[in-house]
Order: structure tokens, then sequence, then C-alpha cells
């Protein structure tokens, strides 16, 4: 437990970033002077929720989630935490979140500081929920924006609460992402302020005059009183209302930003890069130019999405819903089978066995396509294996082409010729999936005609401690 004890007055300063991933909690302090983490801490949510009611739903318990954020929180030293000047928050984007105005929270003091606990919120719609399917998109009204609406995504959930439960959607006044419920808590807002970028990632929004579809939904029955205001990327969502952790009551605190945006400031470096993140998911993405604007409609069949980025400019981005959930679904499949035999091997024994055997086969003639969750623009193309032969069946051999098969889906997405023809000279490789997986790096290398470069502190919680110390 840290102490409270008084400590001498410091003359550094610190940013505090907090990034709110799928599977982990990440915090970080940057120096504001020097831009160098100090301090960091990261831990796994396990806030994942069986709801057996609903096929294809995935949900996570928030109260969880607050309870990794304040693991990480307790870890760091307090006097710096005194030192704090500003608070950014970013997270996984598309999810959707449900609270009361008012009594979204419920704080509480010990000797660690104060803290808020989740008290009237729903569950946490994640943007892996399937239960948005083909047929109940195509009956959505068509969106005046230049982004599809896909399953998951927090309008589309919430259409589908308001035909198949709008009861549940009577409980509550404010919705936001997970990472706008945490800012709202800390400022003590009564509704919920959500920037361009998470406003963009949940569909029905006009990034060109940053509004929400409001007609189209209230056309369509979208209970519209839900939606969050929305602000420019970069704004100020408020101050903490409470002292939080050790960080003074009084402290500013960012408006939320999106995972993906905040992971791409923190490593690109030049406009010339394009950045290759691979984690539960992955993307490839470049800067557009800065007097780029997206066309009026969305292009269902397009792999390439453009994402608001930072200033009005926007990213090009291969989005894929396949990355390293691919490989963790092969690793959780073999832990299962050799139980089933009565043998007890961690997820984390398979996962290394398996990249020695992949280091092991160089190449090999075996095929898999591992779009086990579809794609976005393609959610009808599934898995698939060929080329099988007697002598392809090693696990050296399959590990190697699941790996080929992440980096070809990608490259699919965004063929090399289109980083050539932006003039992106160099690849920032970068995410969870690549750091552990020298098979996939390989894989990385051999796909793209360019340099593909490794090593730089690369993750939305420094991004977004970056982004907001560039801003004082």
């Amino acid at each position: 437990m840290k102490s409270m004890a008084a400590l001498p007055v410091s003359s550094a300063k610190f940013v505090l970033g907090l990034d709110l991933g799928t599977t982990s909690i990440k915090v970080v302090l940057l120096d504001s002077q020097s831009r160098t983490v100090v301090n960091s801490s990261s831990f796994p949510t396990n806030s994942e929720i069986n709801n057996e009611k609903y096929e294809h739903a995935r949900e996570q318990d928030p109260a969880r989630i607050i309870g990794a954020v304040d693991q990480c929180m307790d870890v760091l030293p307090t006097e710096k935490l005194r030192d704090v000047i500003c608070i950014g928050v970013s997270g996984q984007m598309h999810g959707v979140i449900f609270w009361k105005t008012k009594t979204g929270c419920e704080w509480s003091s010990s000797d660690a500081g104060h803290t808020f606990r989740p008290r009237d919120v729903s569950q946490m719609i994640t943007w892996q929920d399937g239960r948005c399917g083909s047929d109940f998109l195509s009956s959505l009204p068509k969106p005046e924006s230049h982004l599809n609406v896909s399953t998951g995504y927090g309008c589309a959930s919430i259409f589908w609460y308001t035909r198949h439960r709008p009861e549940f959607l009577w409980e509550f006044s404010v919705s936001g992402t997970i990472q706008d419920y945490v800012v709202s808590m800390l400022c003590g807002l009564e509704g919920c302020v959500m920037t361009a970028q998470n406003a963009a990632s949940w569909g029905y929004f006009n990034t060109a005059c940053s509004q929400w579809n409001t007609d189209v939904l209230k056309g369509a029955g979208f209970p519209v009183h839900l939606l969050p205001v929305p602000v420019q990327s970069g704004s100020m969502a408020g101050q903490t209302c409470s002292e939080w952790h050790g960080i003074p009551a009084g402290t500013p605190v960012g408006a939320a930003l999106g995972d993906f945006q905040c992971s791409v400031y923190s490593c690109m470096v030049d406009r010339t890069d394009a950045v290759l993140n691979m984690s539960t998911s992955a993307q490839l993405t470049f800067a557009m130019p800065a007097d780029f604007s997206p066309p009026r409609e969305p292009d269902p069949l397009s792999p390439i999405a453009y994402f608001p980025y930072f200033g009005n400019t926007y990213l090009a981005v291969a989005a894929a819903l396949n990355g390293g959930n691919a490989m963790a679904t092969f690793v959780g499949m073999l832990t299962n089978w050799m139980k089933e035999f009565g043998l007890e091997l961690s997820e984390a024994q398979v996962y290394s066995k398996l990249i020695q055997c992949g280091l092991t086969q160089p190449s090999t003639d075996l095929r898999v396509t591992p779009t086990l969750l579809g794609e976005r623009h393609d959610p009808t193309c599934l898995g698939l294996v060929s080329h099988i032969s007697p002598a392809s069946l090693s696990l050296g051999h399959t590990t190697r082409a699941i790996c080929r098969g992440i980096l070809a889906n990608l490259a699919a997405m965004m063929p090399p010729r289109t980083l050539l023809a932006a003039g992106v000279k160099r690849i920032m490789g970068s995410g969870s999936a690549l750091t552990r997986n020298e098979v996939l790096r390989q894989e990385a290398e051999r796909m793209f005609p360019l340099p593909v470069v490794y090593g730089k502190d690369v993750d939305s919680a420094i991004g977004v401690a970056m982004f907001f110390n560039d801003k004082l």
C-alpha cells in the first residue's frame, strides 16, 4: 500500500497516460520536460462476461475494468502522482457502456487515496460483439458519413437494444465508450463528452461537421438523448472532481481519445511512416495528406477506412478483425485438446513452444486463411486451410502458415503497392503480438517491400500522455 506521508516537494511534473484496452489496462507517468516514461504498470482486466442468453454477445464487467485501473495506479509512486499536471485517457474504440446521470459511480477513501467504483452502470458491449448480423445491419438507415456501420459499433448496438430490449435502455440516461465513462467519473460530469475519434468509431457521425446524424437516427426511432456531446479530439473534458490515487483534485483531464490513434501518435516519427500494429486485432495505417477529405459516402466493400486523427487530418486504415487473436485461438484450441487427453499445459507454455517450432520451419506450402471472425468489409469470409499434405502437418508448418496468413490477410486489405504509391518509406512495427512472436515479425518483413522497424516504445498509454503533454 502506498504511503501518504509528507515528502519533499519535487520540481518535476508528470502527465498520466491511461489506456483501457480489450484485455488489459496500462498506465504510464511521462516526465513533462524530457517526454520520457518514468513509471508504468499494466494488469489484465479478466473482465469478460459469459452471456449465454444472446448468441455472439461479447460483454465485459466494468467493475473488473476499474479494479484493474486501481491495481495499476497503486503501483505508481505517490510522490510522483502528486505532481501530475494532466491526465490523458484512451481506450478500446467502438464499444458502448450505459450509466445513470449523477449515480454512475461511488467514491470512497482509504490510506491509498480516493477511488471510485461503478454503481448504476450496464455491462460494456465491446467492439467484438456479434449480435448485429448482416440482415440486421442491412435494416438500419444509411449513415450520412464516410464510415460504414458494423456489428460491435456503439450506434449499431444501441439500435439492437432499441429493437430487442428497449426496456434495458430505459434504465439509463448516458452512454459512451469505457474511456468516456472513466473521464466522466473523474471529472464528475453529468453527461458525456466524446471526441470525434471515438464518435466516428460508433457510426452515424459526420466527421466533416463533427455532428451526429441526428435526423437520420431520430427517423429510425433511435434514442438520440443517449448520444454523447461531440468535442474536438484534443479538447479538455474538465478537471478531477476529487483527489484520485494521490493526484490532486482540480487536475485537468483530456476528453478520451481512441486507442488506435494514440498508438500511432506514439510511434509515427515522420509522415512517410506507416504503422503496423498487431495485438488482439491488427491494423496497418499511414497518414493522408493534410488537405485530404474523405468521400461523402462509405464504400461497404472497401477494406480501407479513413479514421479521424488530430488537427482535422485522417489516417488511411486497414483494420483487420483477425490479428493476434487468430494465433491465440490456435493456442487455446491446442490447450483444450491436451486437457481432453488429461495433459495440463499453460497457454504461455504452448505459445512459446509454437514459436520455437515455427522458427525451425522457415517456409511451408501449407496455406491458412485465419479470418475466423470474417472482416468488416467481408463478414462471410471465414477461415480456410488448404494445400495440406502429410509433410506439412507439424506444429512448425502450422505455426508458420498461420502467421503468414495473418499478414497476408492484412496485405490483401492494404496492398504494398498502396503504401508505395502513398510515399511510405518504412513501416513501424508495434503491438504485443508482434513483440512476443518472432515468426510474425519475419512474415511481416517478407510481406512488405519496405524496411520494418521495431524497438520504439509503442502503445496507446504512452501516446495519449505524449499528446496531452505536447498540448501543455
